[in-house]
């Protein structure tokens, strides 16, 4: 899990954000000293690599040893004030590291980036694919062939409760996440071989195969957690809580309402407020999230000065619903501002445990009553984009016919994955626009009368005894006029679908069992995916609950794909697997594309500022903004 994603996260578990016409990564959010720190390290000595204050998964790092700030923050951003934000649904859970419960806004992001409660050995500059920043760690060691690496914590790292953060702390938090936390973090640390402290402050991660290029990076990238905390009597890892955890980042949970709001304190003693990672970062003194029933509630919420910022998902909502009069007036600044973020893939997807979607000819055909251009002029105003990448708006993404490097990975897997990959470009079913999508439906028929779909009496295809016949849940009731015409279309092609909207946890505890026909969800990307994509199509995951790989794929060539996607050692290399990649899902058809759009339609109240240079991977409204009422 990298800069996202999207989304993402790109960017993303099964959650409604990705239920959304265009999803928004959560906003997620060093310098440090070389000098080499003591250790009873039986490896130290001549020869070993040099501790270095950053790393990059290919390159240098942008930011040297002694950078007064990153670009994207206004380093002299006031101190102060309430940013008040707004999320959809409700929590009953502050612990975001584990399978149960729905967890409150703002704790942690993506499960391994910190978000406001806790930090992580390194953290990611927002202006990079794929560089991290020593945080808790104040530098990193790690040999040519990345076998292992070792981190060296800073002496005034510390909990919020005043003690240190400890080895111990980093060895615990691995093995706890990996045993007890999201079955992702098994997959995403799956190649790590031990974890052991060789000090109060020096770490060491040994792996089971050398070459994993960003494996010592994700691990750098992982939040730790307080050992002494949660080992004491009465705390239990792996069930929900709603005592505000102990953390080692900028904020601690204030007041909490269960289910409706969370406050978030700035801490005044936080041992990181001087990194200039941090330069510019953390200028409200409060941080609160209110909860609303759905996103129309809470857009009558925002113009009534009830939150402070809003990012709009819904292009109708951006072009007919923001002509309130704190638009029209100036008190709220309305804008678009364009990004560079993977996209990744936000789709229709099918569950191909279900015995319906299991013939691809079903998957391919479905896909053709589909009617985008028609639905985009409807509800979109032609703002959106059709997706037809799982690595969407960015180099990863395959294009034309393969060849070089890509079409050499391809041919050693001839006659075990689809021929179209050879021979035929992937491009999503289109239409004129009219509505009069008959042209599509005759097609979508025909590839089912030849595959033995017979159409019924009652107007149902069947084969083998199985109905044409499926549920599409979703947690967003906005998506239903996207859906219903969709449907529509199915019927007349001899398709029974139905649409179920369910509330934010049954929604995510049916994702998370795999308990679905059909919903609307995404796969985020980075710039430099890795190890997480185990997570997303690796055959060991596919009935794993709580995993990522919602549509229950089992490919061997995918998963040796992957192994050597994390293998490579070039970033050449590293996009030719991931085009590679691309085109296997592609034309596996297990998913209907849908859209994505290339800016942040962003909204905020006056007394709300940002950088002039923003990321554009993420707008870090919580983060790098700050009230002008503190200037």
């Amino acid at each position: 899990m990298k800069v996202l994603l999207p989304i993402l996260a790109a960017f993303f578990i099964a959650t409604p954000a990705w239920a959304q016409e265009n999803v928004q990564e959560m906003q997620d959010k060093a310098d440090s000293a070389f000098d080499i720190i003591e250790s009873d390290d039986e490896t130290a000595g001549v020869g070993e690599p040099e501790p270095r204050h950053a790393i990059a998964l290919h390159g240098e790092p942008k930011y040297g040893p002694d950078f007064p700030h990153v670009d994207y923050v206004n380093p002299d951003a006031p101190k102060g004030g309430t940013l008040k934000l707004n999320a959809i649904g409700s929590y009953d859970s502050l612990n975001p590291f584990i399978v149960k419960g729905t967890p409150a806004a703002g704790l942690a992001s993506n499960f391994i980036r910190s978000g406001l409660v806790y930090e992580s050995l390194m953290q990611n500059a927002w202006d990079e694919p794929f560089t991290l920043y020593g945080v808790i760690a104040e530098s990193i060691e790690m040999p040519e062939d990345r076998s292992w690496v070792a981190f060296n914590l800073r002496p005034e790292a510390k909990w919020a409760d005043g003690e240190p953060i400890t080895a111990e702390d980093v060895v615990w938090t691995f093995e706890t996440l990996r045993d007890e936390g999201q079955p992702f973090f098994k997959a995403y640390y799956g190649d790590v071989e031990k974890a052991e402290a060789l000090g109060e402050r020096r770490v060491k991660f040994t792996f089971k195969v050398a070459g994993n290029a960003e494996l010592p990076l994700i691990i750098a990238e992982m939040s730790i957690l307080p050992k002494h905390y949660w080992t004491a009597e009465g705390r239990t890892f792996n069930q929900t809580s709603l005592e505000p955890p102990l953390g080692s980042g900028p904020y601690k949970v204030g007041k909490l309402d269960p289910g409706r709001q969370i406050e978030f304190v700035r801490r005044d003693d936080w041992w990181g407020k001087d990194l200039p990672l941090f330069k510019g970062f953390y200028n409200f003194d409060r941080i609160t999230y209110d909860y609303y029933r759905d996103s129309n509630v809470a857009l009558e919420a925002f113009f009534a000065g009830e939150f402070d910022v809003q990012i709009e998902n819904t292009a109708k909502l951006w072009a007919t619903a923001y002509d309130a009069a704190p638009v029209q007036d100036g008190r709220i600044t309305k804008e678009e501002i364009s990004n560079e973020r993977p996209a990744g893939m936000q789709a229709f997807i099918y569950n191909i445990r279900r015995p319906v979607f299991q013939d691809i000819a079903v998957r391919e055909a479905l896909a053709y009553a589909f009617d985008f251009e028609w639905s985009n002029k409807q509800f979109a105003y032609g703002s959106y984009i059709r997706t037809d990448s799982y690595y969407e708006n960015s180099e990863l993404a395959s294009s034309g016919l393969p060849e070089g490097k890509e079409l050499e990975i391809l041919e050693r897997f001839r006659g075990q994955i689809p021929d179209e990959v050879f021979t035929e470009t992937y491009e999503p079913p289109k239409t004129d626009g009219t509505g009069n999508a008959r042209q599509n439906l005759r097609t979508a028929m025909k590839i089912l009368d030849e595959a033995g779909w017979a159409l019924g009496e009652d107007g149902v295809r069947s084969k083998d005894g199985v109905p044409l016949e499926f549920e599409i849940i979703d947690a967003n009731p906005q998506f239903e006029r996207w859906v219903l015409p969709f449907i529509k279309n199915l019927e007349r092609i001899g398709a029974k679908a139905s649409f179920r909207v369910v509330d934010t946890a049954q929604y995510q505890n049916r994702i998370t069992n795999f308990d679905f026909d059909m919903t609307v969800s995404g796969f985020g990307q980075s710039g430099s995916p890795g190890n997480e994509q185990r997570d997303f199509w690796g055959s060991d995951k596919a009935d794993t609950a709580g995993s990522r790989n919602y549509i229950g794929i089992k490919d061997p060539v995918l998963d040796k794909l992957i192994e050597e996607l994390v293998q490579t050692d070039s970033r050449e290399d590293l996009v030719a697997h991931c085009r590679a990649m691309d085109r296997i899902l592609l034309h596996g058809h297990y998913v209907i594309p849908m859209w994505h759009f290339p800016k942040w339609r962003i909204a905020y109240w006056k007394h709300i500022s940002r950088p002039d240079e923003m990321s554009d991977i993420s707008p870090l409204i919580s983060y790098t903004w700050w009230s002008t009422d503190a200037e």
